[in-house]
Formats: structure tokens, C-alpha cells, sequence
């Protein structure tokens, strides 16, 4: 996108209707062109519309700010290692058939599936 393409809000089109009304009272133009001129000014939407008005102008024309660039995002750090995330489910395996020999329940089976629900859903961030 370049400069001429950005869009414009109220202050600067406030900004180009009064420097047309200089222009004016320089008689650089009449009535009817400084009326039609700020009719477009005020239909304005890129920083180009307004700089094409002044195109046979000499200065006083339009100033805009400069456009900073946005930021570059910056890579994002997974909360967790994902080193770690491989190796829970694994090692919660191997913890559960250790705790039914302990315990004999075979419900503690159940805490395989349960960490890989949390680790799928954690390494998805």
C-alpha cells in the first residue's frame, strides 16, 4: 500500500478545506471552484483524493503525519516445552501400571486419557 493509498479521517480533511479557503482568498480560485473542490475534499477517503485537488496549486498544500509501521510480531514462546508435553503421556503410562499394582484398580487407567486430553490442549496453543 503506499502513502497516497492510506485513508484520511476529519482533521485532515478540516486541514484541506482550509488551506483551499486560502487559496481562495489568494484568488488563485473562484467561488465555484472552491466550492467544488471541498465538495470532493469532503467526499475525500485516501490521502491521494485530497493531494490530486492541490495537483495545480502551489503551496500551501496538505501535511499528514507520518505513518509509523506497525510492529513486527514477535515469535511466540510456547508456555511449556513441547519436549515435556511428548513425554507426559508416556510417562503417565507407565506411572498408572505401577499404581494398579499398588492400588489394584483399574481405574487409574483412566489418567492416560485424561493428561492426553490436557496435553493435546496444550500443545495446540
Amino acid at each position: 500500500m503506499g502513502e497516497r493509498d492510506i485513508r484520511i479521517g476529519d482533521a485532515e480533511r478540516q486541514q484541506a478545506m482550509e488551506l483551499l479557503g486560502e487559496h481562495l482568498s489568494e484568488g488563485r480560485l473562484d467561488v465555484d471552484e472552491y466550492g467544488d473542490r471541498t465538495a470532493r475534499v469532503t467526499a475525500a477517503k485516501t490521502r491521494g483524493d485530497v493531494l490530486a485537488l492541490f495537483g495545480d496549486l502551489p503551496e500551501p498544500h496538505p501535511r499528514f503525519a507520518q505513518v509509523a509501521p506497525l510492529p513486527s510480531a514477535a515469535p511466540v514462546r510456547p508456555a511449556v516445552d513441547r519436549r515435556w508435553l511428548q513425554v507426559a503421556v508416556p510417562a503417565v503410562g507407565l506411572l498408572c501400571v505401577a499404581l494398579f499394582f499398588v492400588v489394584k484398580n483399574p481405574l487409574v487407567f483412566l489418567l492416560v486419557p485424561a493428561v492426553a486430553l490436557i496435553v493435546g490442549r496444550m500443545g495446540n496453543r
